[in-house]
């Protein structure tokens, strides 16, 4: 075991891409166990059996779904329509953009897409109305986990297809979630706007005009209700709602909009093999480790340490907290969750949690090191979108950091908050 910590810690401090990285200590793992090359000829067997899971196919759909939306103008409509609600208030611009990342959640579930598509769009508007560029981006990167929690989500589906967890479940657990984490963060911003003097807008927008912005953005609030609808309903699998989604996004982006040319279906097709790709290498290397890990009974000797210090679920789940927040400050969330789902799902069971609840949980508890220094993704993408410097906007995060860890708490240790829509669609319990 030694061996392999030295290899997988020794790698990732060189710099090495984190999916070459786990599938070199998986290697070097099952070469530890003996046997000559027996074990390490298993190596190509996990890295494919790794991916040979039907609804991994839907992370690509979702993705091109999500370029083809925010390629083809859609981004700047959900802002639009975000503004005419909220733009009125002091910190207005602040509001629409929580509201507009709620929106926006809803076509890509991906973090990182929403901190670049806003990044680029509203941090620059949001400066030159008068917000700090720090501020701006704070606001972004805050609104920007809301993404993978809101479904789709690719962390769910990851979750629930290595987990044999309902991804139904999990996309219907997700909701109230997300929703809490953009009503607390706009509390943030309404308890900041007098003290900071955010800007506002000098009047109130007409009815006529939020029925503008309504219609304006119609075409892309209808994605969710499509994807969302077919389901919870039963209607479609995953992989057919994410393949339903790109089609629908080619017909509006293509026909309707005409803002899509082959050349940039060209580019979109490349960009979300690129993010593909990544994210699968890291799956599959994972798996190396993973049964590595499975063969010397590691999952269940954590287990066993977490329960020696305490059996009462509240301790557990608190040192289960604690554990996957200081690991995101410096793994990949894909690759910690991959290899710490199988170690954590089975301890959350044994103290008695719902599936459902404890994936919903993993998950959250992993988006909000998604804007935690010193590898937050999406912190290195604004960063590297608006030219900020990862220290500033991480000074102005800190509100917002505090506001998610309360949510956090409060979806980890209240079931019911989690679980009431996927109880009412009969999808808790895994």
């Amino acid at each position: 075991m030694t061996l392999v910590l030295l290899t997988f810690f020794g790698l990732l401090l060189i710099g090495m891409p984190v999916g070459f990285v786990l599938g070199i200590a998986g290697v070097v793992g099952l070469w530890s166990i003996g046997g000559g090359g027996r074990f390490v000829a298993m190596a190509p067997e996990r890295f494919f059996a790794g991916l040979d899971l039907f609804p991994f196919l839907a992370m690509p759909f979702f993705i091109l779904a999500g370029e083809i939306m925010n390629r083809s103008g859609i981004t700047d409509r959900l802002v639009k329509f975000a503004d005419a609600l909220v733009g009125y208030l002091r910190g207005g611009m602040a509001h629409s953009n929580m509201i507009a990342s709620v929106l926006f959640a809803g076509i890509t579930g991906a973090a990182t897409a929403d901190a670049a598509a806003f990044g680029n769009t509203l941090v620059p508007a949001m400066v030159k109305q008068g917000y700090s560029r720090p501020f701006a981006c704070a606001v972004t990167a805050a609104g920007s986990i809301i993404g993978p929690t809101i479904p789709p989500s690719t962390l769910m589906i990851i979750y629930g297809s290595i987990m044999g967890v309902s991804i139904g479940g999990l996309f219907a657990a997700g909701i109230l979630p997300g929703l809490l984490i953009c009503l607390l963060c706009m509390a943030v911003i309404a308890a900041l706007a007098r003290r900071l003097n955010l800007p506002k807008s000098q009047q109130r927008p007409s009815l006529r005009g939020i029925l503008r912005a309504f219609r304006d953005s119609l075409s892309a609030i209808v994605l969710p209700v499509i994807i969302l609808g077919g389901i919870l309903g039963g209607i479609t699998t995953p992989t057919e709602a994410a393949s339903i989604a790109v089609f629908y996004a080619l017909v509006v982006g293509g026909l309707v909009y005409r803002a899509i040319s082959w050349s940039d279906l060209l580019d979109m097709l490349i960009r979300t093999a690129r993010i593909t790709g990544i994210i699968f290498l890291i799956i599959a290397s994972a798996s190396i480790l993973g049964w590595w890990m499975t063969f010397n009974k590691i999952p269940q000797a954590i287990a066993a340490g977490f329960l020696a210090v305490s059996t009462d679920p509240t301790m557990v789940i608190g040192m289960i907290l604690l554990l996957l927040m200081v690991i995101g400050l410096f793994m990949d969330i894909n690759a910690t969750l991959i290899i710490l789902a199988p170690v954590l799902g089975p301890l959350t069971l044994q103290i008695g949690m719902d599936p459902v609840h404890a994936g919903v949980m993993i998950i959250l508890a992993l988006n909000i090191s998604l804007m935690t220094p010193p590898v937050g993704a999406c912190l290195f993408v604004l960063a590297s979108v608006t030219g900020e410097r990862i220290e500033a906007i991480a000074k102005s995060l800190w509100p917002f950091l505090v506001a998610e860890i309360v949510v956090l708490i409060m979806i980890a240790y209240w079931s019911d908050l989690t679980l009431f829509i996927p109880r009412l669609l009969d999808l808790a319990g895994g």
